[in-house]
């Protein structure tokens, strides 16, 4: 059992998408299999912002350096050393299709998948399998590089979606999802449903607690607690399909459902 929340998606900073989903992995491949790599002997491990090597030693890789207040509210400025960049000068020097390391961070996830995908090599098409979840559950607009601290818990959330459905071979899984269209648009809560989808062509079982007329709608199975909240709450309403509990009168889901199925 898996249970999708919205808590970030690393402990650390300098965790983000592309690493999440282990594309940054191809991508510091590649990195280091351009000529100018090869000839300064950089590794993949030179493109990390994790390790010494490459990154940025004096903000180690952050971008930012954070300058701690004693009576206020920490201050975070950008990094003088590397201007915001990450890595050391000679690192950046290194350019794939003219985009170095950063340039390629700095990419949206529809940008990078567009940008990897002018290439049939095989490295670049598992960089492009590996994004291409990102954008399917509605998170093209999100940057590369961006830090887990920034995301939304909603989009935290679709992440870790996105993490499940770039996997290969799993075994089937009960999924619980717990309110995963906050904030959404309604285009990106039809990508939603379609991940929801994949999940379940793949074996897997799905519980969504959910408010949204759109996911309810699309339901094989409803259940519905109420009728009130609090101590008046609670009690089973309703359990089957969603064009069964419009004939509910005591839900008040089923009031606001029933213009959905008409």
């Amino acid at each position: 059992m898996e249970f999708v929340d919205q808590n970030p998606i690393g402990k650390s900073s300098r965790s983000n998408p592309a690493t999440y989903l282990k594309a940054y992995d191809e991508i510091r491949k590649l990195m280091a299999a351009q000529q100018a790599s090869k000839i300064n002997g950089y590794k993949a491990s030179h493109f990390s912002f994790n390790i010494d090597g490459g990154r940025c030693e004096e903000c180690l890789g952050e971008g930012t350096v954070k300058v701690e207040m004693q009576f206020m509210a920490d201050i975070v400025l950008t990094c003088e050393s590397c201007h915001g960049k990450r890595f050391k000068n000679d690192i950046l020097d290194v350019k794939y299709k003219g985009n170095n390391i950063h340039d390629i961070l700095e990419m949206t996830i529809e940008q990078a998948i567009e940008f990897f995908a002018s290439d049939a090599t095989n490295t670049e098409k598992r960089i492009v399998n590996k994004l291409q979840p990102l954008a399917d559950v509605g998170l093209g607009y999100i940057k590369m590089g961006q830090s887990s601290s920034t995301l939304s818990g909603g989009e935290s959330q679709r992440v870790k979606l996105a993490s499940f459905l770039a996997k290969e071979k799993n075994e089937p899984t009960l999924f619980i999802f717990d309110e995963p269209t906050t904030g959404l648009h309604f285009n990106d809560i039809k990508k939603l449903l379609k991940a929801f989808d994949a999940l379940i062509k793949k074996g897997h079982s799905l519980v969504i607690v959910e408010h949204n007329m759109e996911i309810i709608k699309s339901a094989d199975w409803v259940i519905d607690l109420g009728p009130e909240g609090g101590d008046k709450g609670g009690y089973l309403v309703f359990e089957g399909k969603p064009e069964d509990l419009v004939n509910v009168d005591a839900s008040y889901t089923a009031r606001f459902l029933k213009p959905y199925l008409q």
